[in-house]
């Protein structure tokens, strides 16, 4: 009884240190040495789904939405008798309603006139990734790839693509929830383009006169997303004008003399901008400018003819006549193109000489009175008689060989009295005029005939 007495304590004392020994090594250390954090895994949230056997990968994308990063998967999915092989607290459900799962969390837009077609019918995963992505807010692809998922791709398929639409950057023009404005814009009409046009929004409210489609819409003229023409036009210059100003599409179509502006370089924007300008007709420059802005050269025409430098006769010839003296080319020109001369607004004779017939001459009675050349005698409508005799009727009414108006007048500038031409082209050789003016009268001796005078007080007897 002695022996067996003595070896239980000894049992006992050997099972104590064996179990404590088991103890340590089964569980580590709480508290190490000072300053080390303990060794203990942190458990997984009860309601997480992320671990390393499931979803483990839900969490690692650069945007993570904020409860799945929290691992708080019940906050969308609630509890579900689903996973039976998990345990009760892992049992998620199938979200039903994105929408108002969405809600609970997210504020819920304005109602507003027009709704995006995924926002209006509840599907926010339609953009957004409900758990994680590498864009921005979760979404599913990055700007326009996005977009282009639903929207055809073909809106940016031109040659020219407006900058927004050419980085994805499609939010810069629509938003992509709710909007006031059709096509989910942020703005309507050039509001919206003066977002970023800028320098044309504060051109606009200086100008005198602004392009109606600018006030308008910009979109008339240019395709916000892409074209096949140079800043989104959408059709070339002047088709895209003339679709339009009809008026000038069947003049232009139809006239017989053409004016090179119009078909040249950029037509109708050779002269007009396009936008606006404190000109009328938005003009580029005044009147007059514009025209020597190109007739400060010879032009030879298809017919063999020439095109003076007019810049420099008029600067050269001091006496300018009536239009030119008040800058208005246009007044005697029609600058779209006509059917007369030259582009004149009405019939003028091109000719040294014409057969006489009033109609000839609808241009010049635009201003001057047409009884100058009706009546064979006068003492009041002209200076140019000798006595009483009318000598522009004596001049012009003959039945073949009427002088024009051009045969003694240069019709835009000279450096005598009335504008008496210096010379007058005769086929190929320069016609010398030699008019000599006195106080009541004059002379010339032109290469058509000899020195001949007249007199308004004593009336020249001319041989």
């Amino acid at each position: 009884m002695r022996k067996k007495t003595a070896v239980m304590p000894f049992l006992l004392a050997l099972a104590a240190v064996t179990i404590a020994g088991l103890s340590a090594t089964a569980a580590p250390a709480q508290q190490t040495t000072q300053g080390e954090t303990s060794q203990k895994a942190k458990p997984p949230a009860r309601d997480s789904c992320i671990t390393s056997e499931c979803h483990a990968t839900l969490d690692k994308d650069r945007f993570v939405h904020g409860p799945v990063a929290a691992g708080e998967c019940t906050v969308c999915h609630g509890k579900s008798p689903q996973h039976r092989d998990r345990p009760a607290e892992y049992r998620f459900a199938k979200i039903k309603d994105t929408a108002a799962a969405c809600y609970k969390c997210h504020e819920q837009f304005k109602p507003k006139k027009f709704t995006h077609t995924p926002v209006a019918d509840g599907e926010c995963t339609a953009c957004h990734s409900p758990h994680g992505s590498p864009n921005k807010f979760q979404l599913l692809g990055k700007g326009g790839a996005l977009c282009f998922d639903c929207h055809d791709e073909e809106l940016v398929a031109g040659k020219f693509v407006h900058g927004p639409a050419a980085v994805g950057g499609c939010i810069a023009c629509h938003e992509p929830h709710t909007a006031d404005y059709a096509k989910n814009l942020r703005a309507e009409g050039p509001a919206l383009c003066f977002m970023c046009h800028t320098d044309k929004a504060d051109a606009l409210h200086k100008a005198a006169f602004v392009h109606k489609p600018v006030s308008d819409n910009c979109i008339k003229c240019h395709n916000p997303h892409s074209a096949a023409k140079q800043f989104m036009l959408r059709s070339r210059v002047p088709a895209l004008c003339l679709n339009c100003h009809k008026d000038k599409k069947e003049q232009i179509s139809t006239v017989s003399v053409k004016h090179g502006a119009v078909e040249t370089g950029r037509s109708c924007l050779n002269c007009h901008d396009a936008h606006m300008s404190d000109i009328p007709k938005n003009l580029l420059m005044e009147p007059m400018d514009l025209c020597l802005n190109c007739h400060d050269r010879q032009y030879r025409l298809a017919d063999g003819g020439k095109l003076m430098n007019m810049k420099k006769w008029l600067a050269d010839n001091k006496n300018h006549h009536g239009p030119v003296k008040q800058k208005d080319c246009s007044a005697c020109h029609n600058p779209h193109g006509s059917n007369n001369f030259r582009i004149l607004r009405k019939p003028y004779p091109p000719t040294f000489y014409m057969a006489f017939s009033i109609s000839n001459y609808d241009l010049c009675f635009s201003c001057h009175e047409k009884t100058i050349v009706l009546d064979p005698e006068t003492t009041k409508l002209t200076d140019f008689r000798n006595g009483d005799m009318n000598l522009h009727f004596k001049h012009v009414n003959k039945p073949i060989k009427g002088r024009t108006c051009r045969a003694c007048h240069e019709t835009h500038a000279s450096n005598f009295p009335k504008h008496i031409r210096e010379s007058v082209p005769f086929g190929s050789w320069e016609l010398p005029v030699n008019y000599r003016k006195t106080e009541t009268g004059g002379s010339c001796a032109p290469g058509c005939h000899k020195l001949k005078k007249y007199d308004r007080v004593q009336k020249e007897i001319n041989g």
